[in-house]
Order: C-alpha cells, then sequence, then structure tokens
C-alpha cells in the first residue's frame, strides 16, 4: 500500500506531481494540503490537522462527502505534516509519498526533512517531491535503490556526523566503503550513469537528493 502526503508548502509542479498518483494511493491532506490536493481534482480519504487554513464550510463538505476529518488544537507540540505522517505510519504502508513539503519558509522545510530521521518513522520508504526534485534518507545497515534519467543530479549529505561504509554503484564518482564527513559538501552534485543505481551505508544517516536532468536553477 502507498500513502500520498499532501502538505501546504510549495506546489510549483502541479502536472508533473499529479503524474505520480496511482489510483489506489490512499490520499491523506495536512491541513492546508488539502487545496494542492484539490487542484489536481483529488479528494483525500483524510484530512488531519489544526486545519487553520481550511474554511469551516469546506470541512463541513467534506465530511458530509465521507471523508475522515480528524482536527487538533491549534496550540500543539507537532507540525500538521508530523500528525500526517503519524496516521499513515500507523496503516503499515510500504511507501510514503510527500508533495508541498518544501517550500519558502526555511524552517518548516528542514523540519520536514529531519522528521524522516525519527526511528518511529522508519520502515517504509518516503520521499518528499517537489516537481523534479526528490529526497529521501538513507539510515545504516540500509542499501536505497535510485532510479531516474541518466544526468540525474544525486547529492549524498550526511545530517547525523560522518557517514561511514558508503559505497555506491551507477554513479558518476563511485565510492566503495567510503567516508562523507559531516559538513563537508564532498558528496554534492554527483551524476547518475544509468536508470538505476544504489548506495548503501554502514554508519550515520545520508540525506539523499535527486534532481531529474534538464532542472535550472541556481547554484547557491
Amino acid at each position: 500500500m502507498r500513502i500520498v502526503i499532501f502538505s501546504n508548502g510549495s506546489f510549483k509542479h502541479a502536472e508533473m506531481d499529479r503524474t505520480r498518483i496511482q489510483e489506489d494511493d490512499l490520499l491523506v491532506a495536512a491541513d492546508g494540503g488539502l487545496h494542492h490536493c484539490q487542484a489536481l481534482g483529488m479528494t483525500p480519504d483524510l484530512l488531519v490537522g489544526d486545519l487553520d487554513s481550511v474554511d469551516k464550510a469546506l470541512i463541513e463538505s467534506l465530511t458530509n462527502h465521507g471523508v475522515e476529518v480528524r482536527e487538533h488544537p491549534t496550540r500543539k507540540d507537532h507540525t500538521d505534516l508530523e500528525l500526517a505522517l503519524e496516521v499513515a505510519i500507523a496503516q503499515e504502508p510500504d511507501e510514503i509519498l510527500i508533495l508541498g513539503g518544501l517550500g519558502g519558509r526555511w524552517d518548516q522545510t528542514l523540519a520536514n526533512i529531519l522528521l524522516l530521521s525519527q526511528a518511529r518513522f522508519q520502515g517504509p520508504r518516503i520521499k518528499l517531491m517537489d516537481g523534479p526534485q526528490q529526497i529521501e534518507l538513507i539510515s545504516a545497515g540500509q542499501t536505497l535503490e535510485i532510479s531516474g534519467a541518466p544526468g540525474a543530479v544525486v547529492s549524498l549529505i550526511p545530517i547525523h556526523g560522518d557517514a561511514q561504509g558508503i559505497s555506491t554503484q551507477g554513479l558518476e564518482y563511485e565510492l566503495t566503503n567510503g567516508t562523507l564527513k559531516y559538513g563537508a559538501t564532498r558528496g554534492v552534485s554527483n551524476v547518475l550513469n544509468k536508470e538505476t543505481a544504489r548506495v548503501s551505508v554502514s554508519e550515520g544517516l545520508l540525506i539523499c537528493i535527486v534532481i531529474e536532468p534538464g532542472f535550472e536553477t541556481t547554484e547557491a
């Protein structure tokens, strides 16, 4: 089973993201992510959050059409996306796809990425996707298979100290039992040589970012 979570961040590549949604996906809207879901002409199976970004009349309409609504207090300890992830994990899916999880607010974006590192969210494959860019984490002892078009940019960034025992296949610059230092940029802007690549790590935690070829953006 796969769950798609709509968060309330950037949603600039709606048509590209639409193609990723499958007919049998379970759709979860995290508060204002509901509007992104509706922009694709879809209705979520579940709406969760403090719902401060959703009109009360719309909530009532969704309830009348069989949508499950889980409303939380505005003063809470978790973001709406974290609440949505908790609901999703409880369903024991094989994969979770998060759309609209990135955006202009750096605090929210960073928090959303780091959410994936929590032990309680380990298990299913979780991807944060924004059009031609996707983010997921690779934990110690895990091997991740990356699919994409040759020429895609692949960046591996350690976020919990040094990442060690890294081995890659299918990337232009390969590592064999290598180390990426925390805070260094050695793993940024590698390139996918084939349609699939494999990355494994024995110690540490890696952010893996894949950017499809042809996506124009400014380098920092």
